[in-house]
């Protein structure tokens, strides 16, 4: 069985910093890509960064050069460093990470989310 535990999450005033973090337990064999997605009230689930097993980056558009996505994958962990926050980043965070379990399966994972509110 798999688990990610996220942490980091709470309550920032605008233009203030949060680090979020990731951390995939269980029966792993190796983790592909790991991200960070949202969800803020009333809107769909959206990515916010991803990062694939070999370093690359991909950031939504909204926080290009606000953001970076970093892992750590002796620990099976991935961070999300969140700067210059906005009220309009409010949202859970959900972690997420495409990894092959030790049972030999393909597939993704979800983590139980984390509230970030930023206030103006």
């Amino acid at each position: 069985q798999v688990q990610l535990v996220e942490s980091g999450g709470g309550l920032v005033q605008a233009g203030g910093s949060l680090r979020l973090s990731c951390a995939a337990s269980g029966s792993i064999f190796s983790i592909n890509a790991m991200g960070w997605y949202r969800q803020a009230p009333g809107k769909q689930r959206e990515s916010v960064a991803v990062i694939s097993g070999g370093g690359s980056t991909n950031y939504a558009d909204s926080v290009k050069g606000r953001f970076t996505i970093s892992r750590d994958n002796a620990k099976n962990t991935v961070y999300l460093q969140m700067n210059s926050l906005k009220p309009e980043d409010t949202a859970v965070y959900y972690c997420n990470a495409v990894l092959w379990s030790g049972r030999g399966s393909l597939r993704d994972y979800w983590g139980q989310g984390t509230q970030v509110t930023v206030s103006s």
